[in-house]
C-alpha cells in the first residue's frame, strides 16, 4: 500500500508540475508580453514531457498490477486462463488507452510551440 501511495505522490507531483509550468507560460501573454518568447516556448516544451513522463509512469505500473494478477491467477488455477485472457487483455487496451490520450495531448502542446 506504501509504494502504491508513494507513485500515485510521484504522479501527482509531475502533473501539478506540468500544470504549474503551463500556467506560467499563459501569464506572460496575458499581460501583453510577447508570447513568442523562448521561456514561454521553453515552459509549454517541459509541460509536454512532464505529461507524457507522468502518463508512462502510471500506465507502466497500471499494466505490471495487471499482468502480474492475471499471470498469479493463471498459476493458481491453469484452468481459468481462457476465462482470463480476454478481460486481461481489455484492461491492457485501456490502460494504454489512457497514455496514448497524454501523448495526444502533448502533441497538442508541442503545437503550441
Amino acid at each position: 500500500m506504501k509504494k502504491a501511495f508513494v507513485y500515485f505522490f510521484i504522479t501527482l507531483v509531475i502533473v501539478g508540475f506540468s500544470a504549474a509550468i503551463l500556467l506560467a507560460a499563459e501569464k506572460p501573454a496575458a499581460e501583453g508580453i510577447s508570447a513568442n518568447g523562448g521561456v514561454t516556448k521553453g515552459m509549454i516544451a517541459i509541460a509536454s514531457g512532464a505529461t507524457i513522463a507522468a502518463a508512462a509512469l502510471g500506465g507502466a505500473l497500471g499494466q505490471g498490477k495487471a499482468v502480474s494478477s492475471a499471470m498469479e491467477g493463471i498459476a493458481r488455477n491453469p484452468g481459468a486462463q481462457e476465462k482470463l485472457f480476454i478481460p486481461l487483455i481489455l484492461g491492457l487496451v485501456f490502460i494504454e488507452s489512457l497514455v496514448i490520450y497524454s501523448l495526444v495531448i502533448a502533441f497538442f502542446l508541442q503545437a503550441k510551440i
